[in-house]
Formats: C-alpha cells, structure tokens, sequence
C-alpha cells in the first residue's frame, strides 16, 4: 500500500488510560469489599461513625467495582477492540478524552456523597440525580464514539464482539435513563418518578439488566475477542456467537420480576421473571461453551499461560453461576434462598469469577501490545496473581453457600406450636465462621490485584509507547 497513514493509526492513549484505572479502581474497590466483609466478622470497624458504617460503604463498594473496575475494563478493552477489528481510529480523540474524565469524574462524585448518605436507596442506582445526569451525558458521548467508529470502519463485517459491545451500551443506556426519572427536590435530594410496586418492578428491571447487559453482555464482547486471541484459535462457532447474541438480547430484559418473588409485584409478573430467567439458561451455555472450544486443540496452552487460564476459568464461573442464577429463580428456591447469603455468593461467583477474572486476563493481554513491549514484567506474578484470585473466589462463594442455606433452614423452621426455632441473633451467630471465611477470600482475591498493580508497573515503566503505535500502524497498513 503506497497510500500515507497516520503514524499513530489507532487511539491507545485512551485505551491505555482505562486498563491503568481499571487496576486502581480494582484495588480500591476490593480492598473496601475485604473491609466492609470484615465489619461483619468485628463491628467494632464500623468506628461508631455514620460515613463509616456497612450501610454508607457497601453501596460504595458495588459503585467502585461494577461501575469503576468493571466499566474502565470495559471502556479500555471496546475502545480497543472496535479499533482493531474495524481496523480504523476512533472517529474523535477528544470525545473519547471527554468520556475517560467524565467517568472519572462519576465515580469520584461517588466516593464523596455515598459515605455522606447521599443516595436514592435505589441498588446499583445509588447516585443522586446531578450525578446521575452527568453519567447520562458521559454514556451518550461513549455510545457515539464507539458507533461513530463502527460507521467509520475500514471493514465490511462488524465482528461478533463487537454486537455485544453495542448492545451494552445501548441498553445501559436505557435502563439509565428511565430508572432514574425522579423529581429533585434539592440538590442532593430526589424522589422517583414511580410509586409502589411499580418503582420496584422498574428498579428490578434496571438491576437485574445491569448484571444482565453491563456485566454479561460487554463482558460476552471481551470473552469474544481475547479467548481467541489468546488461544490462537478462531471462534469455535461463529454461527453459535451470533445465536448467542440474539437470543441472550432477547430473553435476558424479561428477567428482572425473579427478584421480588412474594412480594407485591402482580404473580403473573412473577412467574413470568421465573419463567425467563429458566430459558435464558440455554444461551448463556451456549456462549460459555462455545468460548470453551475455542480451545479445541489448544488445551495444552494452559500449562505454561496463565493469562489464558484467567480467561477459560472465568468462563467456568459465567457457566456456573449462570446456572446458580435460573435455579434461584425458580419460586421453591427462590423461598429458601432470598435475603440471605446465598445471593451474595451467587453474585460475586459472577463478579469475581467471571467479570474479574476475564477483566484482569484481557488487560494482562493488552498492557504490553499498548505499551509496547512483547509481554508482561513476569509471567510467574501473573501465575500467583491466579492463583490468588482461584483460591479466593472459591472460598468466597463456598463460605456464603454454607451460610445462606443455614441462614434460609434457620428462619424457616417452626416449633410444634407454630413459633419460631431460633431467633435472628441465633442465625447470626451461625453464620459467623461463614463470614471470617468470606474476608478471607475476599483478602485473597484482593491481594493478587496489588501483584497485578506492581506488575503493570513494572511493565510500563520499561514501556516505549512509540513502539506500540508503530505496531498499530503496520497492522493497519497490513489490512489494507
């Protein structure tokens, strides 16, 4: 190709800036899950402080890693992607810079005003409405970067990641904008635009589609990409990915209603979440197995690449607790399970071994191809940093199981003449070893981020950016 290109072919700076917040605000907002975990092993860490007790910082902690962790890690690896696989630049750097310090920005205002008490109780959607306008705007502004680029494109197919990329965004976006419609009644005070049962259907819709869309299907996009990548193996079934798509897309939206089993949300509502929840088990299978024969023929790879092994087992984790998920909301279960600390294992199956773990194996691949080196500072960190975070996440969720179904068997037992076995203290206290376990793990998981952090470090510190756009450069001129 004799045509000039542009010496810096695809925008990394952005890209670059993201997977390095995502490791801080991995850190952080782990690190504040292990603290907030130990207040429940000693209550004395509450400091009989109001900014510091479980009920202000939890709803920090899930801010910190969905919204921090996870969506750096999902800004730094589309931006990323919808480059190389449209193999064209974003369509504008300062759009993308807006959104790198807008996001920032978020979740700063998140750090401020949720230890405050400044919150709307809504979960997932804590943040007050200036905050949460200001996320709005940062959204849209990535939403049109990203599409701008696909339109842009240098390619005449929009690779399969690349759909589930769009489709997060897109309906993230949506569920944003119409959970939070309320009427603000002061600055850092607002009432929902919903009453009763139908603010909690509408709540529901938006926090289960956020788990549904913001940590499935962006995350699907990364698995679609980095699992090849990777194993060095193309997609075991393109078909099977656009299948998955369409019927993940479909199903998941209908799936919210599963979280207010027995309440006042109308029964046909209910059986209809169930309903749903139980269907979408068979595209979520398909997705994680066809990521898994991906690997046909490239198993032995998991030997000696530990950044692949973060990427298969995170594949196991989406396959289990997307199992876990539908059989919970199935009503019988749903009796036993809710309220108590088996939803909290079922969730951080989810977040720390799908979402972290495909998280820290896609920024482990791409920190030296944006950097410009041919691989990570050690190898052997990245091994125990797996190692830790296997470990952790396993003792994490296995600690909430036991103390979820003790917790569901405890409140539901009756004496003969009709009144409670045990007291809600008396479930407490059984549950007890359960959460010095989950610190434990929580710790565990926590740790590896800190080897991951030296390890990028080190990594960029022996960096020659220059050398990776020049890389990006050729790559492009090789497409053409």
């Amino acid at each position: 190709m004799s045509t000039a290109i542009s010496p810096t072919a695809y925008n990394y700076k952005v890209v670059r800036q993201f997977a390095i917040m995502t490791v801080v605000w991995g850190i952080l907002g782990m690190g504040l899950g292990v603290f907030i975990a130990s207040q429940l092993v000693w209550p004395e860490l509450n400091f009989g402080l109001p900014w510091t007790t479980f009920g202000r910082l939890r709803p920090l902690h899930t801010n910190l890693v969905i919204f921090a962790f996870g969506g750096c890690a999902l800004f730094a690896t589309s931006y990323y992607v919808v480059q190389r696989t449209c193999q064209t630049r974003l369509i504008s750097d300062s759009l993308a810079a807006f959104h790198f310090w807008g996001w920032q920005a978020v979740i700063v205002g998140a750090i401020v005003t949720l230890p405050l008490g400044y919150t709307t109780t809504k979960e997932y959607a804590e943040l007050e409405w200036p905050l949460a306008i200001l996320l709005a705007i940062v959204w849209v502004t990535y939403g049109l970067v990203f599409f701008g680029t696909i339109v842009k494109r240098k390619t005449k197919h929009i690779y399969v990641g690349n759909w589930f990329y769009g489709a997060f965004i897109v309906v993230t976006a949506m569920l944003h904008i119409v959970n939070h419609a309320s009427l603000p009644v002061s600055f850092f005070k607002s009432y929902s635009a919903y009453a009763g049962a139908t603010d909690a259907m509408i709540q529901w819709w938006y926090g289960h589609n956020a788990v549904g869309f913001f940590l499935t299907t962006g995350f699907l996009g990364m698995m679609y990409y980095f699992v090849p990548k990777q194993a060095e193996r193309p997609i075991y079934s393109y078909r099977l990915s656009i299948v998955h798509f369409w019927a993940l897309i479909t199903l998941y939206i209908w799936a919210g209603p599963h979280h207010l089993h027995y309440t006042a949300l109308p029964d046909w509502a209910q059986s209809l979440g169930m309903a749903m929840s139980i269907i979408l088990l068979a595209p979520s299978w398909g997705g994680m197995i066809n990521g898994m024969m991906t690997l046909s023929g490239a198993w032995h790879k998991l030997r000696t690449d530990p950044i692949l092994r973060f990427l298969v087992v995170s594949l196991a984790f989406y396959g289990m607790s997307t199992f876990e998920g539908p059989m919970m909301a199935i009503k019988t279960v749903n009796s036993l399970s809710h309220y108590t600390d088996w939803t909290i294992g079922h969730v951080h199956a989810g977040a720390l071994g799908w979402v972290a773990m495909i998280s820290i194996g896609a920024i482990y691949h791409m920190i030296p191809k944006l950097f410009g080196r041919t691989q990570m500072h050690s190898i052997g960190l990245i091994n125990t940093h797996f190692w830790l975070a296997t470990i952790g996440t396993v003792l994490y969720i296995a600690s909430m199981w036991v103390n979820g179904i003790t917790q569901g068997l405890m409140w539901r037992a009756i004496n003969d003449d009709g009144t409670l076995t045990y007291s809600f203290v008396e479930a407490l206290q059984a549950s007890h070893p359960g959460y010095i376990v989950r610190a434990l793990g929580g710790a565990f998981f926590a740790s590896g981020m800190l080897f991951m952090a030296y390890n990028v470090f080190r990594t960029v510190r022996a960096s020659n950016p220059a050398e990776a756009e020049a890389a990006a450069q050729i790559a492009v001129v090789g497409a053409h």
